[in-house]
């Protein structure tokens, strides 16, 4: 059996010390970083953006098939994908974790290192945060910085009519891995001699656990001089986002069922537990991927990148929103999340 270090032993500033010892800064707009009582950040003349996110233990994560290395890189991933979202850059985070006294100092150097792992990949330097006690469980919080230069940022509120609806990767992966790790826990809390099963759902199960933030869709706007008028990542589920969007907007939309980017993994695994791969597309949140709008003179330009699907257009307010299905019958979208699927 491994040692175990208890964190107490170091107390909070040992602990910071700790875990911060080895930093690199990788931007130059990263003046000051951890060290002192706040980072000091110039982003030379571009415009700066920020987004915050918490995850707690229980309810946004379960430690029973949640490796924390991977909890520690999915906890920088679907913060820097807001920043993504704005169609800016993310430069930094600070970072805030809340621990009981069940957690050894090797489980946090564990989740650190999913969290130094995402921030190389993404070029993001970690400036600051703060360590606490929780009586219960591990909460996280994450604030993610970025930049943009200015003018160029994209809201939810600014689609037009007659915008191509646009959509990155593919939909409904990660909460088909949910219903599989939450099946298996449930087998082993039954009988713990029993061994989960999850090779073959490897893609679902990913999906969940690692997603990654699309970097590549806004360096993919960049060199083709695209700015899209509306933009918001999908971390509730495509058809709640796109009602945001037409919401803030001030207008309608129409959806092709067929249309819909679905993995053939995902497809399969959905049938395992016969659920409609469509509901899963659309309701099932945590993709992370970018939801957006176009204006219809880009659409020669948004034909290059085969990771992106047109999946519909904006309308006027009037015609509410709808999706298309594949037997040519019309349905008012509606906002379900993570809600869809559960019974009651």
């Amino acid at each position: 059996m491994s040692d175990r270090t208890e964190i107490s032993s170091l107390g909070e500033f040992g602990l910071i010390d700790h875990l911060t010892k080895n930093i690199e800064l990788q931007n130059a707009s990263s003046v000051v970083g951890v060290g002192d009582d706040a980072a000091v950040i110039d982003h030379f003349g571009k415009q700066t953006v920020i987004s915050s996110d918490m995850l707690v233990e229980g309810v946004h994560f379960d430690l029973m098939y949640t490796p924390l290395k991977h909890l520690g890189y999915k906890s920088i991933v679907i913060n820097i994908s807001d920043i993504y979202a704005m169609n800016a850059i993310p430069t930094q985070v600070i970072l805030n974790i809340a621990i009981s006294n069940r957690f050894s100092l090797e489980a946090i150097d564990e989740f650190y290192s999913g969290v130094y792992a995402a921030c190389e990949h993404y070029g993001v330097d970690l400036v600051g945060g703060d360590t606490s006690s929780s009586q219960q469980g591990f909460i996280i919080s994450v604030t993610a910085i970025g930049e943009v230069a200015p003018g160029k940022f994209v809201k939810r509120s600014t689609a037009e009519k007659g915008d191509r609806i646009c959509v990155s990767g593919d939909l409904g992966g990660a909460y088909i891995g949910l219903l599989f790790l939450e099946r298996e826990k449930k087998i082993y809390l039954e009988n713990r001699k029993i061994e989960p099963d999850l090779e073959s759902e490897s893609y679902v199960i990913g999906t969940l656990l690692k997603p990654e933030a699309r970097k590549d869709i806004i360096e993919f706007f960049e060199v083709q001089t695209l700015v899209p008028t509306s933009m918001m990542d999908i971390s509730d589920g495509l058809s709640s986002e796109m009602l945001h969007i037409c919401k803030e907007s001030g207008l309608g939309c129409v959806i092709h069922e067929d249309k819909l980017p679905i993995a053939e993994e995902m497809r399969s695994a959905a049938y395992k537990f016969q659920i409609d791969p469509t509901d899963c597309a659309l309701s099932g949140g945590e993709d992370y991927e970018l939801l957006f709008s176009l204006s219809q003179n880009d659409y020669d330009k948004i034909t290059l990148n085969e990771d992106i699907s047109v999946i519909g257009y904006t309308s006027e307010i009037e015609t509410g929103t709808r999706i298309i299905t594949k037997g040519d019958s019309t349905y008012p979208i509606t906002a379900q999340g993570w809600n869809a699927f559960k019974k009651v």
